[in-house]
């Protein structure tokens, strides 16, 4: 079982940063694929960015450029790094684990392939 808690969120104007972590524990996440998915009021939970059990990065098109995904191995920590926000990235966030190790991406962006789910952390962003 892994354990994920989400920390970080909270209130920044428009155009300020903000980091989310997310502690994990239960196992390694050195060479885990884990997610960052987000959930707007009343919309469906969506994909932002992913690090693959390779180490490899994948974002939104809504998010690319200005956040950050990383992995601190010392902390067994997610990180997600985000800059320039705007209004519309206000939401819940989540991180997300997957025991997978497929060299498929896409499937990194649906949130049926992940096993473990955070609690989540509200972010919001005021204009």
């Amino acid at each position: 079982q892994v354990q994920l808690v989400e920390s970080g969120g909270g209130l920044v104007q428009a155009g300020g940063s903000l980091k989310l972590s997310c502690a994990a524990s239960g196992r390694t996440i050195s060479s885990t694929t884990m997610g960052w998915f987000r959930q707007a009021p009343g919309k469906e939970r969506t994909f932002i960015a992913v690090i693959t059990w390779r180490g490899s990065t994948y974002y939104s098109d809504s998010v690319k450029g200005r956040f950050t995904i990383s992995r601190d191995s010392a902390k067994n920590t997610l990180n997600l790094q985000m800059g320039s926000l705007k209004p519309e990235d206000t939401a819940d966030y989540f991180c997300a684990a997957s025991e997978g190790r497929s060299y498929y991406t896409s499937i990194y962006y649906d949130t049926k392939t992940y096993d473990y789910w955070g609690q989540g952390t509200q972010v919001t962003v005021s204009s």
